[in-house]
C-alpha cells in the first residue's frame, strides 16, 4: 500500500520565484533566504518520493472570483505554469498522477469532505515556488505532483480544524491506495504577512515561531485557533497557515503513531514583505 514518508512546509513568496528566475539567489539580500533551503535540496534528492501531494492556494489564476472552490484537487496528467501578468515562470510543467489523485478524491469525498475535481488548470507561484525552493533550477521536477488548492483568499475560508481533519482523511486515502508509493504531503503559504491596508508589511516573529513550535508538538490544539487570531497576529494573509495543518494532519502521530522527526527548521525575515518559514518532518521508518 502507499505510505506518507514525510511532510514539508514552506512559504511561497512570489518574489522568491522572481529572484531565482532572474539569477539573484547569490545577492546578499536573497542569499540569506535561499541558504535556508540548501539542506532541503540535498534531503529531497536523498529522499525523493514517488508522488508529492502539494497543498497551496491559487491567486486568482486558475480560479477567478466567479468560481471559488474551497478545496480543489488536480486530477490531470499535467499542469502548465500560469501567466500571472508577466508571463509564465520559466519552470518545468508539472506532471500529475491522475490515478492516485482520483483515488484520493473518491476516498475523501466518501469520507464526507466535498472536493472540486479539476481536470484542467494552470498552477501559479503558490505551487511552483515551493518546488523551486526544494529542487532549484531543473529541467524536470523530480516526481509527479498532485496539486491541491485551498481557498484562503476570499472569505469564508475553511477553519484550521477543518483543514487538520482533512489532512487525516487524505492520509487514510493515500494509505488505502493499492500500490507501494512513497508520498510526501507539502503544506505551503504564510507565514505572517499583510499586503494591504494600514498594517501592510506586518511581520510577527513571535507568532510565527510559536506556530512552528505548536505545529510540531501540539497540532491538534493549534488546529483550534480561530481565524481572528490568525488575522490579528499574522496579518490578513497569515490565514494561509491553515494549509500547513492539512499536511500536519496527514502525519502518522495524529493517528496514534510515533511523533515525527524534525529534520530541518528555518525561519527568516524578510523576503520581500513577508516572513519565510520552512519545516521538514519525517514519519518514523
Amino acid at each position: 500500500m502507499a505510505s506518507i514518508t514525510a511532510s514539508v512546509y514552506t512559504s511561497h513568496v512570489p518574489a522568491i520565484g522572481a529572484a531565482l528566475d532572474l539569477g539573484k539567489t547569490h545577492e546578499p539580500y536573497w542569499q540569506k533566504v535561499f541558504s535556508g533551503y540548501d539542506f532541503s535540496k540535498q534531503w529531497l534528492k536523498a529522499n525523493t518520493p514517488d508522488v508529492i501531494f502539494l497543498v497551496y492556494n491559487d491567486h486568482a489564476n486558475a480560479f477567478s472570483l466567479e468560481i471559488i472552490p474551497t478545496f480543489a484537487i488536480g486530477t490531470a496528467a499535467e499542469f502548465t505554469p500560469a501567466d500571472e501578468g508577466w508571463g509564465p515562470r520559466p519552470v518545468p510543467k508539472v506532471i500529475g498522477h491522475p490515478e492516485l489523485a482520483s483515488h484520493i478524491a473518491q476516498s475523501v469525498i466518501q469520507d464526507d469532505f466535498d472536493l472540486t475535481i479539476v481536470n484542467r488548470m494552470d498552477v501559479d507561484h503558490g505551487l511552483t515556488v515551493p518546488l523551486s525552493l526544494m529542487c532549484g533550477k531543473t529541467e524536470a521536477w523530480p516526481c509527479p505532483v498532485i496539486p491541491f488548492a485551498v481557498n484562503v483568499v476570499q472569505y469564508p475560508v475553511p477553519s484550521g480544524q477543518r483543514c487538520f481533519r482533512l489532512g487525516q482523511a487524505i492520509r487514510r486515502a493515500i494509505e488505502s491506495y493499492d500500490e507501494p508509493l512513497k508520498v510526501q504531503v507539502w503544506g505551503t503559504g504564510g507565514m505572517s504577512h499583510q499586503l494591504q491596508g494600514p498594517r501592510a508589511g506586518l511581520i510577527n516573529r513571535e507568532f510565527d515561531n510559536a506556530f512552528l513550535d505548536r505545529l510540531i508538538a501540539d497540532p491538534q490544539g493549534l488546529s483550534k485557533m480561530p481565524h481572528v487570531d490568525y488575522v490579528r497576529e499574522a496579518g490578513s494573509e497569515g490565514i494561509e497557515l491553515v494549509m500547513w495543518l492539512i499536511a500536519r494532519g496527514a502525519m502518522a502521530d495524529v493517528a496514534g503513531g510515533k511523533p515525527p522527526k524534525v529534520v530541518h527548521r528555518f525561519y527568516h525575515v524578510p523576503a520581500s514583505n513577508t516572513a519565510v518559514g520552512h519545516l521538514i518532518l519525517e514519519n518514523p521508518r
